[in-house]
């Protein structure tokens, strides 16, 4: 038994190898396996492929998981049929068998070891990489063509007389492997030399029946933004950094044909009446997508992807969002019940940052979290996570952040924690916080501490209540004891900018902070890295003595 293995890399580019699968065929990070794939998110010994009894085995040795298909395993075996796709953190690996008899030219077949994405001297029994002329990426058929073959694919198979309600994408997707096979065969004189049909019949199917080439970008563990600007143009962003990706839709048809896959199971429409929604995928990825007439360049999609791993404090001080000193304050802060805001930019890590700080809620504690979308992945026992519902087609059924807030006040919360205050929702979050539910927690977006307690004003007003300034700043002063600024810098890096104290109200009437702690930049580094130190300023929040109060320092370790 002889398998080949067909490897796309994150940049697009293609390995095609043989292996001789007699004796088990090992895939994974480490030297010794007899693929090697260079990347932290593959394991060392990531999976085995053994074949035994005319059977093809995968056996998950990884700390992570491997997908096959749209079905995950992990630290199990399965069996799997030539053509499968396989997924190794951000890895596609297509896996087809062959007979005992098969026709190999000599130095086709690997010996030993094989690294993806190394180049290979035609000495070393390695296969060329086999390679579109475009290398490798989508986009090597014509718009015309790729629109040719899924109107053969539909004429081939129906695929509106079949259930989806009652097929999963697993039951479908080898029926369509199976017809795109057939229709490859009969226009193989149409196609380009070099193209890799298995990858191609790969890209097809993800457009029938996924999310096209989105499904590719999804499954990259390194992309943490997808931004589709219309059917040609695909941006994400890549360790803070947004770049061009090689990736694109046939046409914007089928850009609204991947929205409709989106929104539909979740009972929602978009039209030229609705031209805009926002949605989730399984995975919790936000989803917020645009249309003509509003979108004027065609349907715009934006995905926000739901971090598989979760961060740690220890993991966020040795990325340098923050010093050890910053983050035992915080910690020790969020057990002494201290109620904080995060402030922060679009894309600069809030919620992130709000993970963390909300897993450092002592466990006996009853947590209540409310979000527009479900994202906070805490790993206390007792959390009832609520999530907003927008209305239904019929504009009914509507269940907004705020309404959830009160709610949450008569489920007995010890603390609340909102995913962010955007409007009068901070009204009631403000009431929760001086009516015994201290150690509260909650974003909100500003550029800076004072620009963060300034908005909390704003939002208070749109609670519809005629109040007077000076009564919700006395209110937000008793309410808030701490804003946590966190910015993306222009290097790509998070950081926390500021953590200052609220202190109470001026003479004059303004909210007064305090810095506790504050980055300074000290200069530009190589490529671009912003270069600076975490420093105390020398003040010391009012609060400080309740640590040693409550044992959470030892001695005058207080900062």
């Amino acid at each position: 038994m002889w398998v080949t293995l067909h490897i796309e890399s994150p940049d697009g580019a293609v390995d095609t190898i043989q292996l001789d699968a007699a004796s088990p065929v090992t895939l994974g990070r480490g030297q010794e396996c007899n693929v090697v794939f260079p990347a932290p998110q593959v394991s060392r010994n990531h999976i085995t492929l053994v074949h035994e009894a005319g059977r093809l085995m995968v056996t998950d040795n990884s700390a992570n998981g491997t997908w096959i298909g749209t079905r995950r395993i992990h630290n199990e075996e399965a069996r799997i049929r030539s053509g499968s796709m396989l997924r190794l953190g951000p890895y596609r690996v297509t896996i087809r068998a062959h007979d005992e008899g098969a026709d190999f030219q000599t130095d086709s077949v690997v010996s030993g070891s094989f690294t993806v994405g190394k180049s290979h001297p035609p000495s070393q029994s390695a296969v060329s990489p086999t390679v579109s002329p475009d290398g490798g990426k989508q986009g090597a058929l014509a718009p015309d063509l790729r629109r040719r073959i899924h109107r053969l694919l539909l004429e081939h198979m129906d695929l509106a007389a079949y259930d989806r309600n009652k097929m999963n994408d697993q039951q479908m997707r080898p029926k369509v492997h199976a017809a795109l096979s057939r229709i490859m065969g009969q226009m193989s004189s149409e196609l380009a030399a070099g193209i890799n049909p298995a990858l191609l019949i790969e890209e097809l199917a993800d457009e029938a029946l996924g999310l096209g080439p989105l499904e590719r970008l999804l499954a990259d563990d390194t992309v943490s933004e997808i931004m589709v600007v219309d059917s040609q143009t695909i941006f994400v962003e890549r360790r803070g950094k947004i770049e061009r990706a090689t990736q694109h839709f046939t046409d914007e048809e089928a850009v609204r044909a991947v929205i409709e896959r989106i929104v539909t199971p979740l009972g929602r429409r978009i039209d030229e009446s609705n031209p805009l929604v926002d949605a989730r995928l399984k995975d919790g990825s936000r989803v917020n997508a645009i249309i003509r007439p509003l979108a004027l360049k065609g349907a715009s999609i934006t995905i926000r992807k739901f971090s598989r791993s979760l961060f740690s404090v220890d993991q966020l001080v040795e990325l340098d969002t923050l010093s050890l000193q910053m983050a035992q304050f915080l910690v020790r802060s969020v057990k002494a019940k201290k109620n904080i805001v995060i402030s922060g930019g679009t894309g600069s890590g809030k919620t992130t940052l709000l993970n963390v700080l909300s897993s450092s809620i002592p466990a006996e504690e009853r947590i209540v979290t409310i979000e527009d979308a479900a994202e906070l992945q805490l790993p206390q026992v007792h959390v009832v996570p609520l999530e907003a519902r927008p209305p239904n087609m019929e504009g009914k059924g509507e269940f907004a952040i705020r309404d959830l807030v009160r709610n949450a006040l008569r489920m007995r919360p010890d603390r609340i924690v909102v995913g962010e205050c955007r409007g009068g929702e901070a009204l009631d979050m403000l009431q929760a916080m001086n009516t015994g539910h201290d150690g509260s927690l909650t974003t909100i977006h500003a550029n800076s501490p004072l620009e963060a307690v300034n908005r909390l004003e704003t939002l208070v007003l749109m609670s519809g209540l005629d109040l007077p300034i000076r009564a919700i700043r006395e209110q937000i002063a008793r309410s808030i004891h701490l804003v946590v600024q966190q910015a993306r810098l222009a290097d790509g890096t998070r950081r926390i900018t500021r953590i200052s104290e609220v202190v109470g109200i001026s003479h004059a009437g303004e909210l007064k902070l305090h810095d506790i702690f504050e980055f300074v930049r000290t200069g530009t580094g190589p490529k671009g890295h912003v270069l600076g130190e975490f420093v105390t300023t020398g003040y010391l929040p009012t609060f400080l003595e309740e640590f040693g109060v409550l044992g959470l320092v030892e001695g005058a370790d207080y900062l």
